[in-house]
């Protein structure tokens, strides 16, 4: 479980394909901290350390998580949002995050206000991809609030230290993000097609 607030931002320093894996060695300031076996999100994905280097660390990526995210996009040199597993006795300062993508989604736009940044996104909305105004989602791994969600497009709001501090800097329109959308909401939206006798 993770709460949705970025440790560290890490660069990848190699790809390497097995099959119809990807091996992916990350460098950053909390690789030295991790073990072998701990579950570390990377972009929101929650990825197992497999192999341990200095100052890196190495995850794999099967094919399915491939599909279903954007670390098949990665090149060698590019950011990616590190989040290590939440600690029982820690604060939820984000929302309870399970590391499993729901959906990719598209920058559409990014508008500068004043010091902030709104980022639009478009997705391919399903029955379970609930969103709300004033709600949660994340967004390669970062916990978010929603800004005016209409049907398949929404927007969120990038304080500065958010910016700085993630990958958000980096994206732009057409690129690639992942989501992961509240889990209370898909727990309700499935309750809802059950008693509707949708299931």
């Amino acid at each position: 479980m993770f709460t949705g607030i970025i440790e560290a931002l890490g660069a990848i320093k190699t790809i390497r394909k097995e099959g119809s894996n990807v091996h992916f060695t990350v460098e950053s300031p909390v690789s030295s901290e991790l073990k072998i076996d701990q579950s570390v999100a990377h972009n929101g994905v929650c990825l197992t350390v497999v192999a341990l280097g200095p100052g890196t660390h190495t995850v794999t990526a099967i094919e399915e998580t491939l599909n279903r995210s954007n670390l098949g996009a990665l090149k060698e040199g590019g950011l990616i949002n590190l989040e290590r597993a939440m600690k029982a006795d820690s604060r939820l300062d984000g929302h309870m995050v399970q590391g499993h993508v729901d959906a990719t989604a598209t920058c559409i736009a990014v508008d500068e206000r004043e010091g902030s940044w709104y980022y639009r996104f478009r997705y391919l909305p399903a029955e379970e991809h609930l969103l709300v105004d004033k709600g949660s989602v994340t967004v390669n791994g970062v916990s978010l609030t929603v800004v005016e969600p209409v049907e398949d497009v929404f927007s969120v709001a990038i304080i500065p230290y958010t910016y700085e501090h993630t990958n958000f800097r980096d994206i732009r329109p057409g690129h690639t993000v992942n989501l992961e959308f509240d889990i209370i909401g898909k727990y309700i939206a499935r309750y809802a097609r059950l008693y509707a006798g949708k299931m």
